[in-house]
């Protein structure tokens, strides 16, 4: 079916060269889409490889550690990570999200489980979970910081120095490689937004 209507289309495109310029760009699109359909169409998964997925995120959801914490006082407990930041001349590292988002709990068990990575952060954050699920939004909290979810999703990084100065957020999805995170990507990430040193 995909190699009829290519065939039929590229006819088109013969026949229009002829007329028009603009009649051509039409052709070229109709092309584009219909080839974009055809191989979207081979792509469907099946009902039961659609069930098959979502019982595996649903296993790996459940065995992956849950860092963040509905219940918690996060202005009081991101006031508090400033005041050690401060200290000890480190950044906030706030990584927002929920226990309901697998690639939040992949990104928290990643770092916790790359050596290098933890190690970066251990070194030069202070690193808070601040929580976002219908249990807890923090509204006035996600407020504060121009509300980065609603853009981008979760999860989302915001970055604060050690006065609390809010100096970088980031998106997560830039970060992702195949079902998890680039080494490579979020290492770059962690070093560009450490502390500077004087």
């Amino acid at each position: 079916m995909a190699g009829f209507l290519l065939n039929f289309v590229l006819n088109k495109i013969k026949l229009l060269m002829k007329r028009s310029f603009h009649k051509l760009l039409f052709a070229g699109g109709l092309l584009l889409f219909s080839l974009y359909n055809a191989q979207s169409a081979d792509q469907t998964l099946s009902k039961e490889q659609i069930e098959a997925k979502k019982k595996a995120a649903a296993e790996e959801k459940a065995r992956l550690p849950k860092p963040y914490h509905p219940e918690a006082n996060a202005a009081l407990d991101i006031q508090n990570a400033i005041a050690i930041a401060k200290k000890e001349h480190k950044n906030v590292l706030i990584q927002a999200g929920g226990n309901w988002c697998i690639w939040c709990l992949r990104f928290n068990d990643y770092v916790q489980k790359t050596a290098e990575l933890k190690q970066i952060v251990d070194n030069n954050y202070i690193y808070y979970h601040l929580n976002w699920s219908p249990e807890n939004k923090n509204e006035k909290v996600f407020a504060a910081y121009g509300n980065p979810g609603d853009k981008l999703g979760y999860p989302v990084f915001i970055i604060l120095d050690e006065n609390g100065k809010q100096i970088h957020t980031q998106d997560s999805g830039v970060l992702e490689e195949g079902n998890g995170y680039s080494f490579e990507k979020v290492k770059e990430f962690f070093n560009s937004w450490k502390p500077k040193t004087s």
